[in-house]
């Protein structure tokens, strides 16, 4: 049978023992990974997984069962066991769970590649991450290290509503780091972010990045910054550049625009939000600088696709707009219950996962300045990039960043290097700080975002740029 045929059996299975919708998902997905410490290979992974996910509804209830088997009887089983515990779930007594409308469709998508991730010879992939972490160690580093990673993903999915649609995702990055030790502290810097750079696109993205170009640079720039003075404490005018402002979007926008979060389903182990639904549409989020957008259609991007996997077509729709809070992300299940009209950002990291609300690209659109005129603008200030830490609460509310690197701002100059830069703030009260935007965008790529219970791990993509806060406070410790 065709995967195709082996996701309807396992839908009808599931019809059949009494759910009222339900769906299928077949995967099969390929990944591979290499890890490279001063100048020597240390690591390759390679896996393969396929199987079958079925999710059926019954009443209230959702249920959810998953075999490696995709034979008949394996896709039978799946389907009669997800209707079982959708009955067992189901509230008694409770209306039926709504979903939003999601027009049947058939079709088929494919992300671009020019040049497939795992069609390139294992030796070119070694020899980029020995050359690039045996350079860091000549110039200074202690610890070099540099990483890629690589999936190729292919799902077929079928609905009881009518859907039928296949897709193939294939995604690649990677990075390096180094790091260097003091007396008293290490110090370390990374290329092109603290866990690299990741999209839907091929091979090419990582030639791109040209890694051993840059080897050089960050050993200087860690061993620089063990004799760099130590960021001040106090409050002053931030300027994050653009990559810092990834995880800036990520944790306190991203996460907390989650709709399952906001309705407080998703409380056990990641946490709420600070989102208050009734005031989607009016809430002041930001200055009027900020404009979020929720697009997985951004070519490239590694939050893209061509349909979540509730069958729902990928769509772009804003989440903040000239500061005030209009959207969200979410499912056809949460979407009915909050009385919204839209899904289209559910998502599992496998066939063995039930799949729930997760970020796609959520970016913020560029303002009308460049980096150099937002310094050329600050008399006193400092501006910090690189990911080194974070911390924020479970209301995705309060948060405090590190970062690898700082310097000082001076009468619209750059000044010295500071190292150990950390700030700290409100989510709202620092997006209303907002008050220069660079137009220099990246979609940068984060591949490793947790959620769940049992813990999944996204792929999830933000445009960001880099942008200037006042009064924030910073050179916090600890």
């Amino acid at each position: 049978m065709s995967h195709f045929d082996v996701a309807t059996v396992a839908v009808q299975a599931a019809l059949d023992a009494g759910a009222r919708y339900a769906d299928a998902r077949v995967m099969h997905r390929r990944t591979e990974s290499m890890n490279a410490r001063n100048g020597e290979i240390e690591d390759l992974t390679q896996q393969e997984d396929a199987g079958i996910g079925v999710r059926a509804l019954v009443g209230s209830g959702w249920g959810f069962y998953a075999v490696p088997d995709l034979s008949t009887a394996g896709a039978r089983l799946a389907g009669q066991t997800a209707a079982r515990i959708a009955a067992a779930s189901t509230q008694v007594p409770g209306p039926p769970l709504d979903l939003v409308r999601s027009p049947a469709t058939t079709a088929s998508w494919a992300s671009a590649c020019e040049v497939d991730p795992l069609g390139v010879p294992l030796g070119e992939k070694g020899e980029l991450l020995t050359t690039a972490t045996r350079l860091m160690v000549e110039h200074g580093a202690d610890l070099a290290e540099g990483l890629y990673q690589a999936w190729d993903t292919r799902k077929w999915f079928v609905s009881s509503e009518g859907h039928r649609i296949d897709q193939h995702i294939r995604e690649c990055g990677g990075g390096i780091s180094a790091t260097v030790v003091g007396e008293h502290e290490t110090q370390r810097r990374s290329y092109p972010s603290y866990r690299g750079q990741y999209g839907t696109r091929g091979w090419e993205l990582v030639r791109e990045l040209d890694l051993t170009a840059h080897a050089a640079r960050i050993a200087e720039e860690a061993r620089a910054l063990l004799t760099a003075p130590v960021c001040p404490a106090g409050e002053t005018t931030l300027i994050l550049g653009g990559e810092q402002m990834c995880l800036q979007i990520h944790e306190s926008v991203g996460h907390a625009i989650e709709l399952d979060r906001i309705l407080g389903w998703e409380a056990a182990f990641a946490g709420t939000s600070w989102l208050d639904l009734s005031k989607l549409g009016s809430l002041r989020y930001g200055s009027e600088l900020m404009n979020i957008t929720i697009d997985p259609t951004i070519p490239g991007a590694l939050g893209s696709f061509g349909f979540d996997d509730e069958g729902t077509p990928a769509q772009a729709r804003d989440a903040v707009r000239d500061g005030r809070w209009v959207g969200v992300l979410a499912g056809r299940d949460s979407a009915a219950v909050a009385g919204l009209d839209y899904g289209g950002s559910v998502r599992s990291d496998g066939w063995a996962r039930l799949p729930m609300v997760r970020m796609t690209n959520v970016g913020l659109e560029p303002g009308p300045h460049t980096l150099e005129e937002i310094i050329a603008a600050t008399d006193d200030g400092i501006l910090m990039d690189f990911n080194r830490s974070w911390s924020i609460d479970d209301k995705r509310l309060n948060f405090q960043f590190g970062c690898e690197i700082g310097y000082e701002v001076k009468n619209g100059k750059l000044g010295r290097m500071l190292r150990n830069p950390t700030y700290t703030g409100i989510g709202p009260r620092f997006w209303q700080s907002m008050d220069m935007l660079s137009n220099e965008t990246v979609a940068w790529g984060t591949p490793n975002c947790g959620k769940g219970q049992p813990g999944q791990i996204g792929h999830t993509g933000h445009p960001a740029a880099p942008a200037r806060f006042q009064n924030v406070r910073v050179g916090v410790k600890a």
